[in-house]
């Protein structure tokens, strides 16, 4: 899985994240309307590094959520053919979120994803985070695309 499906350049063409809070780095496998792989690799350059902890830098889970939920928003964007330019995507819920391990610098996050139904103006999906086969994370999520005519 090295070849890259979308790298940084276009996945910032898709999202409107940006440094410090883009958390994908690549995609590897896009299956629009079934799921997502998705790759954020971890550095000790992160900000979140500075405070969390210093002398035992560990990823904080909420930005492991956060990450899957990009993930999934690029999957929600592959899938939607009618996408209004503009429309922004916010959390509507986070259910089931177990944390199983650390993520600390050095580790590669992958960032599974599984679109599990919803409409337009609701997506479902189910969201895992590995390091090396290990789980770190899992979650079911909720997400309303809003576009720029509704705001």
């Amino acid at each position: 899985m090295t070849d890259a499906v979308m790298d940084v350049k276009a996945i910032l063409d898709q999202i409107p994240h940006r440094y410090p809070f883009l958390l994908v780095d690549r995609v590897v496998e896009l299956l629009p309307g079934e799921s997502i792989t998705a790759i954020k690799n971890v550095t000790i350059n992160e900000p979140f590094f500075q405070g969390h902890f210093p002398g035992e830098p560990v990823m904080p889970g909420v930005l492991m959520l956060e990450a899957l939920a990009q993930a999934g928003l690029l999957l929600g964007f592959a899938s939607v053919e009618d996408r209004e330019e503009g429309t922004l995507v916010f959390f509507a819920g986070i259910d089931n979120a177990r944390f199983k391990r650390q993520v600390v610098p050095g580790d590669q996050l992958t960032l599974k994803v599984w679109y599990k139904g919803g409409r337009r103006k609701l997506w479902k999906f189910h969201a895992e985070a590995s390091v090396e086969g290990q789980l770190a994370c899992s979650a079911d999520v909720l997400a309303i695309p809003v576009s720029p005519n509704d705001r």
